[in-house]
């Protein structure tokens, strides 16, 4: 009998009867008094007059007023380069201890993004309200004495500048709880370990003395980590190594498109929770399993903006036109995408964060990640999301039976005009390449009304070429660094596609 784990589960379920209901709009309004009132002494709190803010009757309409969007390059060429050289109460009080590297899926020089000991405070509390959030999916009370695989990017740290640098997943994974460690796996020592190839194959060695009842990890690096398990076992599937293995919380991108050839990995199904831990802060979890949909955090160092994500406020580049008007979590609407707006305990303020969300349910403040900003193509007025993408890929893999967990697409200019070139990820790669491009423009025009459009004007028509998922890693290997937080850019101009193109050619 599992008495270690009916107790933590009786815990759990008594914590929730006990907690009430949240107020998000009011919390919000309580968050940003908090982050407004702590960082009014800062530089960046007396350069935008923080003190005025607090005293006015409408503090988050005159924050809007006041003070303007930050994008990455914005927050680091205005302030955050200070702290670098040891400058405290910057943008928050204090110096940070870590800086959390993050090249998103640009394949530019890493960018270098503060997280303070508030901000390393308010992950730990949110990973405690999502393991609570686990009562309301009805697993077994043995599940909570299981072992937890975090597939994350290294926990060696570098040191520089006197502080210490790394992806979000390795300096959360160095900061767990003491009273966590003994279910966190892959362990310390192999966590540490920077090589990702090598760190796979600690794991793949160690799996059978592990009893993992959960995965947690992007969706793209969890598979080949798995496949590598399976493989050095000479196993049919993971449940012939992880008998026990129930649930997958995943994160840093959608899941839909992974689902297939994720569940090809599995022995019986499991409970897939979807998570948004992104560099600048854990945003937002799934609650219940009535839906796929996220609840954003709204008590816990994060305020949260939302712009119609609509052509005339958004630049080519994916940046913020100054006009764009921002709303609160009092006044969106379910269904509209909006691009996500943060201002955080790290000093991050009205900080685009280049995710582009929808809700799904407001009074429960649900939303679901629809895109990136950078990501939305539009070269011909197509406005096409990565969330119709995704769309599009599942139709594919339902019509075809196939498995594309990734893609990349450009807006390429030929002699007769545009086309949308897609390269799909698949180990069928002699499906007909006529039927499926047939299959993707169809389903884009009856998707998505300004595509159609597009269609019978600019835009001539849609290029597809099959290749291996492993190309998209081994770009990801060669441009980046393997598995943490590293993701595909699934738009890509026509500078970087020529490169991309080139890239493939040679394989």
């Amino acid at each position: 009998m599992a008495i270690i784990g009916n107790i933590i589960k009786g815990v759990i379920q008594i914590k929730d009867t006990l907690t009430p209901e949240p107020d998000p709009i009011k919390e919000q309004e309580q968050v940003l008094q908090s982050l407004l009132e702590t960082a009014k002494d800062t530089a960046f709190g007396k350069h935008y007059n923080f003190d005025a803010l607090l005293k006015s009757p409408t503090p988050q309409e005159n924050f809007s007023k006041t003070v303007p969007y930050h994008d990455y390059n914005d927050m680091q060429e205005q302030w955050w380069h200070r702290l670098y050289n040891d400058e405290s109460d910057v943008t928050w009080p204090g110096n940070p201890d870590y800086f959390a590297l993050s090249s998103g899926t640009t394949g530019k020089s890493s960018k270098r993004i503060p997280v303070t000991n508030a901000m390393l405070d308010a992950i730990k509390k949110a990973g405690i309200a999502q393991v609570f959030a686990l009562s309301n999916f009805d697993l077994p009370a043995d599940f909570f004495e299981k072992e937890i695989m975090m597939l994350g990017s290294s926990t060696d740290l570098t040191e520089k500048q006197h502080h210490l640098e790394g992806e979000i997943s390795g300096i959360s994974a160095s900061n767990i709880p003491f009273w966590f460690q003994g279910y966190y796996k892959p362990g310390v020592e192999i966590a540490k370990i920077d090589d990702w190839d090598e760190r796979i194959q600690h794991i793949a060695e160690h799996a059978k003395n592990w009893d993992i009842g959960a995965l947690s990890g992007i969706p793209s690096w969890l598979e080949l980590m798995l496949k590598k398990v399976i493989e050095y076992h000479n196993a049919e599937h993971i449940h012939d190594i992880w008998p026990n293995l129930q649930v997958y919380t995943s994160g840093g991108v959608a899941f839909k498109p992974y689902e297939k050839s994720f569940n090809a990995l599995l022995g019986k199904p499991i409970t897939v929770i979807d998570t948004y831990l992104a560099s600048e802060g854990f945003l937002a979890f799934q609650t219940r399993p009535e839906t796929a949909s996220m609840q954003l955090i709204t008590d816990n160092g994060i305020y949260f903006e939302f712009i119609p994500f609509k052509p005339e406020y958004i630049n080519e580049d994916g940046s913020l036109k100054k006009e764009a008007p921002s709303l609160t979590l009092a006044n969106v609407k379910e269904g509209t995408d909006y691009v996500l707006i943060i201002s955080t305990v790290s000093g991050a303020w009205r900080y685009l964060i280049g995710d582009t969300i929808q809700f799904t349910d407001v009074d429960r403040a649900e939303i679901k990640i629809t895109g990136r900003t950078k990501f939305f193509l539009n070269t011909v007025g197509s406005q096409l999301s990565v969330n119709k993408m995704n769309d599009a890929m599942m139709h594919l893999e339902e019509k075809f039976g196939v498995k594309i967990p990734e893609f990349t697409i450009c807006a390429k200019q030929f002699k007769d005009g545009f086309y949308h070139c897609w390269y799909l990820g698949t180990e069928d790669t002699q499906q007909d390449t006529k039927k499926i491009i047939e299959a993707l423009d169809t389903f884009l025009k009856q998707a998505n009304k300004n595509y159609k459009v597009a269609r019978s004007k600019a835009l001539k028509g849609v290029k597809v070429t099959m290749i291996k998922p492993d190309l998209f890693y081994e770009w990801n290997a060669k441009n980046k660094k393997k598995g943490g937080q590293v993701k595909m850019e699934r738009v890509m101009n026509e500078e970087k596609f020529k490169i991309w193109e080139d890239f493939v050619s040679h394989f």
